[in-house]
C-alpha cells in the first residue's frame, strides 16, 4: 500500500518506484491540475446550469435548470483518470480507448471529449467557445439533449453506461486481436459487486500478450453506492490486495484526497503500469515466452464526489453516499443553495481555465493528445470504421445431399461446423473472426472448427487437454454466458466479426446484456457519424425439443419472445428446418451489419427436406409453401398446416401423412416458416409480409394449425392483425422431464397425434371419418405411453418414420 507523502517529495524523488514519475515537474503538475479542474467545472455545469456558463454575472436561480439530474459522485474521479491517461498517451504515443464502467459519470466523458476537441468535431453546433459551452450545459439530461450516462452519443464510447457489470468483459473483447491497443477500463466499486464483473477478473487467463492488446483495469474505489457503502472499499487493505493477486493481477494503489499528492501518485502508477504492459508484450513477442504474465491494474481510492461540497445543511456530502447523484439541491425550495453552487463552481477558477471567448487556455489544451490519439476520436471506439468484410467460403460446398424429401437424416449443426471451420481458416490471416461459447462448442457439434484452430487459453495445461493453446479462434473455456456475450460485444464494437453458440435455455442468462446491445445498435443507427458494425450472431442449439435427456431445467425457448420485443430495424430470428437451410441462413447472417441475428438449430439426427438450391430459394423467401408436401394445387385448401422449427416441422409432416391416409379427400397446404419476422405485417417489420402476400399463403379464412418451436403466444402476437383469425397454435407449454424425444412433444401437445386431432376439430364437417380418426389418435397416445414406460424408447413407427414411406 502507498504511504501518503507530499507532492514535492515525490517530484524530487528521482530514485522512486517509477522513473516516469520524475517527469512530472511542478509546471506539468500545475497544468494537469488545471485540466482536471476544467473537466470538473464542465461536469458541474452540465448537471446544473441552464445559462451563465462562465459565471460572467452573479449566479441566480434563473441560471439553473428547472430539473437538475445527473450523477456527480464518480465524475471527478473519472475526470482525474482521463487526464492522466491523456498524459501517458502523449508521452508514449499510445493507441488507447477508455471504457467507463460507472457509466452514470456521463458528465466526465462528455467534458473530456469536449476539452480535447473531439466532441465539437462530431457536434459542430457545440463549439469550443462560450456559446458552445452553454449548449453543452443545457443539453445534458434535458429534453432533446443527451443522457446522463455514457451513451452511444458520447464520442469514444463502446460501452453503454446504463447497466453495470459489463465493462471489463467489453474491454477484453476489444483487446483480442488488437496487439497495438490498450483498453483502459474504469470499474466502479459498486459495479464490481455485480456477477458479470466479478467473473470478468478471470479474463486475464485468455489474453495472449503476443497477439492481443492489453487491458488496464482501474478500480475506482470511492466507497459508496446510491445509499450504501461498497464491499471492496470496506474490506481490509491486505484482503483487497490478496483478492486481486489471487485473480492473477499485479495491483498498484493510489490513495488519498489531496490533489497535488494524488496527481503525482497517479502519474507514477500509470507510468509503472504502462511500462509493465510494454515489458510483458515485448517479452512475449521477442522471446516467444508462453508464460502467463501478471498484468498490472490500478486501484484508485478517492473520495466520493471529490472536490464537491463538503457539507450541505449540516450533512456530510463529499466522501459519503450523498454525493452519488445530485449533491446539492438547487430549486425554489432551496433557493439559498444558489450561493453554495456558485461557490462550488468558482472554486475551480474558471477565469484561469478559459479565455474571454470561453475557449480552454492554449497551454492547458496542449495537454490533450492529437488527432486519432485522442480517446474520443480513436477509430477503435467507432468500430465500423475499421470493419473489413469476412472472407467467405462457398456454403454450398457443405450441402447435405437430399435425393428426396426426408430420404436422409443429418445433424444440422455438424454440417454448419464444416462451414464455420472454413470461415475460420480463410480469416486466420486477418484475425477478425472468433467463436464464443460457454464450454459448449463440442457439445453443440461444432468441433470440426478445431481442425484449423484451438481454444485460446493462457492458464496451466495438462497433457490430456484438448485444443488448448495461447492462440486460438475459439473462446469457450470459461463457463460464463456473461463473459462470452461481453467479449463478443467488445470484439464487434471494435470492428470484428463473431458468433455466440449456446444452449437455448441458458442464453436467457444474458437477456439483459442482449437488451443493452440492441439498444446500442438502435441508437447508433440514428447517428450518422457512427459506422455500422458486424451483426451479433447467436446460434442456439441443444434446443428445447432436444432436451429429453437433461429434463425440465434445460427447456426454455423464451429468448425468442424477449428478442422479438426489440426494434424491428435491429432483430432477426431464423428457425431453419434442416441443415441446408441452416447453412444458407448462417452465410447470410455472417454477411449482415448492425443486426442481432438469432438462429435456432438442432444437433440431433433429423430428416433433411430440401436440396441446397431449394433451401437457398426458401430461405431467401423466408416462408413458403412446400408443394411436394401439399395436395391443394387444384383448389383452395381445406386446412393450412404450418411449422416453424425443425422438430415442429417434422411433426407437421408426420401429421400430414396420417391425414392423407385416413382423409384422402382433404386438401392440405403445408407451409414452413424460416424467418419468424415474416409473420409480422410489413408495416411493423422490414421482413414482414404484406397483407396480400400473407393472405395468399395462409388464406383469409381457412383453418390454420401451426406447430411452433417456442411459446404459442408469440405467434399469436405476431399475427393478431392478420385477416385470418382462424389460427390454432401449438408450442412449448412448460411441460417436460427426463423422457423420450417424442414424449417431450406429446407432453406439450405438439406431436403428430395431437396435430391430427386439431385438424379434425377445425374442419366444418369432419363426419364419422373424423370421429374415428380422432379415436385412433387417442389410442395411439395411450399406446405410446405404455410403450415408453415398458421399453424406455419411442415406438418403432416413431423412430423409423420417413416421409412418403
Amino acid at each position: 500500500m502507498n504511504v501518503p507523502v507530499s507532492a514535492q517529495d515525490l517530484i524530487d524523488d528521482r530514485d522512486g518506484r517509477a522513473k516516469g514519475a520524475a517527469a512530472l515537474d511542478s509546471g506539468e503538475l500545475r497544468l494537469l491540475d488545471a485540466y482536471w479542474r476544467a473537466a470538473n467545472y464542465l461536469s458541474v455545469g452540465q448537471i446544473y446550469l441552464y445559462d451563465n456558463a462562465l459565471l460572467r454575472e452573479k449566479l441566480t436561480l434563473a441560471h439553473v435548470k428547472p430539473l437538475v439530474v445527473g450523477h456527480w459522485g464518480t465524475t471527478p474521479g473519472q475526470n482525474f483518470i482521463y487526464v492522466h491517461l491523456n498524459r501517458t498517451i502523449r508521452l508514449h504515443d499510445l493507441d488507447m480507448i477508455y471504457i467507463a464502467g460507472p457509466g452514470h459519470g456521463g458528465p466526465a466523458l462528455v467534458a473530456n471529449t469536449y476539452l480535447e476537441g473531439s466532441y465539437s468535431e462530431i457536434y459542430p453546433n457545440v463549439g469550443q467557445d462560450e456559446a458552445g459551452m452553454k449548449k453543452l450545459f443545457k443539453q445534458f439530461s434535458f429534453p432533446g439533449g443527451v443522457s446522463s450516462h455514457v451513451a452511444p452519443t458520447t464520442p469514444g464510447s463502446i460501452h453503454e453506461g446504463g447497466e453495470l457489470g459489463y465493462s471489463l468483459s467489453h474491454a477484453f473483447g476489444a483487446a483480442f486481436d488488437n496487439p497495438g491497443l490498450i483498453v483502459a477500463c474504469v470499474i466502479g466499486d459498486g459495479e464490481a459487486e455485480t456477477g458479470p464483473l466479478a467473473t470478468s477478473w478471470q479474463s486475464n487467463k485468455f489474453l495472449d500478450p503476443a497477439t492481443d492488446g492489453a487491458v488496464l483495469p482501474i478500480l475506482h474505489l470511492n466507497g459508496f453506492k446510491i445509499s450504501n457503502p461498497t464491499l471492496l472499499a470496506r474490506i481490509e487493505p491486505e484482503e483487497l490486495e490478496q483478492f486481486f493477486r489471487g485473480c492473477g493481477w499485479d495491483p498498484l494503489f493510489v490513495e488519498g484526497d489531496e490533489p497535488q499528492t494524488m496527481h503525482v501518485l497517479m502519474a507514477e502508477a500509470v507510468e509503472t503500469a504502462i511500462a509493465r504492459i510494454q515489458a510483458i508484450q515485448q517479452n512475449a513477442r521477442d522471446n516467444n515466452d508462453p508464460a502467463r504474465p501478471r498484468w498490472p491494474m490500478i486501484v484508485l481510492r478517492s473520495p466520493k464526489g471529490w472536490t464537491g461540497p463538503k457539507q450541505v445543511d449540516g450533512l456530510k456530502i463529499e466522501g459519503s453516499f450523498r454525493a452519488h447523484q445530485v449533491p446539492l439541491l438547487v430549486d425554489a425550495a432551496h433557493a439559498d443553495h444558489v450561493r453554495l453552487l456558485e461557490a462550488w463552481l468558482r472554486s475551480y477558477g474558471p477565469e484561469q481555465l478559459f479565455d474571454e471567448n470561453g475557449t480552454l487556455m492554449a497551454e492547458i489544451a496542449a495537454l490533450a493528445p492529437k488527432g486519432d490519439r485522442r480517446m474520443g476520436a480513436n477509430p477503435h471506439a467507432n468500430g465500423g470504421v475499421l470493419l473489413r468484410d469476412l472472407q467467405m467460403p462457398d456454403f454450398r460446398d457443405h450441402a447435405v445431399a437430399v435425393p428426396a424429401p426426408g430420404a436422409v437424416t443429418a445433424q444440422d449443426t455438424m454440417a454448419l461446423a464444416k462451414f464455420l471451420r472454413d470461415v475460420t481458416r480463410l480469416n486466420e490471416g486477418q484475425r477478425n473472426f472468433r467463436i464464443f461459447g460457454p464450454d459448449e462448442t463440442i457439445s453443440n457439434l461444432l468441433g470440426e472448427v478445431f481442425e484449423v484452430t484451438n481454444r485460446q487459453w493462457e492458464a496451466r495445461e495438462n497433457a490430456d487437454d484438448e485444443f488448448l493453446a495461447p492462440q486460438g479462434r475459439v473462446l469457450d473455456s470459461m463457463l460464463s454466458e456473461h463473459q462470452c456475450q461481453g467479449w463478443l460485444e467488445g470484439y464487434l464494437l471494435t470492428g470484428r466479426h463473431g458468433l455466440f453458440n449456446s444452449y437455448e435455455a441458458f442464453i436467457r442468462i444474458v437477456d439483459s446484456m442482449f437488451s443493452q446491445h440492441a439498444k446500442w445498435l438502435k441508437v447508433t443507427l440514428e447517428l450518422p457519424w457512427r459506422r455500422k458494425i458486424a451483426s451479433l450472431n447467436y446460434l442456439l442449439a441443444s434446443h428445447v425439443w432436444q432436451q429429453d435427456h437433461n429434463g425440465f431445467t434445460h427447456q426454455d425457448p423464451g429468448f425468442l419472445d424477449h428478442v422479438i420485443n426489440k426494434k424491428a430495424d435491429i432483430v432477426r430470428v431464423y428457425l431453419p428446418p434442416d441443415a441446408n437451410c441452416l447453412l444458407s441462413v448462417f452465410d447470410h447472417c455472417l454477411r449482415t451489419r448492425h443486426y442481432v441475428n438469432v438462429v435456432v438449430a438442432g444437433k440431433h439426427a433429423m430428416p433433411q427436406w430440401l436440396t441446397m438450391e431449394q433451401a437457398i430459394v426458401h430461405c431467401t423467401e423466408g416462408v413458403g409453401i412446400w408443394q411436394w408436401a401439399s395436395n391443394d394445387q387444384d383448389g383452395e385448401p381445406d386446412v393450412v398446416m404450418a411449422g416453424c422449427g425443425d422438430t415442429p416441422m417434422l411433426e407437421v409432416l408426420a401429421a400430414v401423412t396420417i391425414l392423407r391416409q385416413h382423409l384422402p379427400e382433404l386438401r392440405i397446404r403445408v407451409i414452413n416458416v424460416v424467418d419468424l419476422m415474416r409473420l409480422q405485417p410489413s408495416a411493423e417489420h422490414p421482413h414482414g409480409l404484406s397483407e396480400i402476400a400473407y393472405d395468399s399463403l395462409f388464406t383469409t379464412d381457412k383453418p390454420i394449425v401451426f406447430a411452433f418451436h417456442g411459446y404459442a403466444s408469440l405467434v399469436h402476437g405476431l399475427t393478431y392483425r392478420r385477416a385470418n383469425r382462424n389460427l390454432h397454435v401449438r408450442g412449448y407449454k412448460e411441460e417436460g422431464t427426463i423422457t423420450t424425444a417424442f414424449d417431450m412433444r406429446v407432453q406439450n401437445d405438439i406431436d403428430r397425434f395431437h396435430l391430427v386431432q386439431d385438424v379434425v376439430d377445425k374442419l366444418p364437417n369432419p363426419g364419422s371419418k373424423g370421429a374415428y380418426l380422432k379415436q385412433a389418435m387417442r389410442d395411439k397416445l395411450i399406446e405410446h405411453k405404455h410403450y415408453i414406460d415398458a421399453h424406455g424408447e419411442d415406438m418403432p413407427e416413431i423412430r423409423n418414420w420417413m416421409w412418403g414411406a
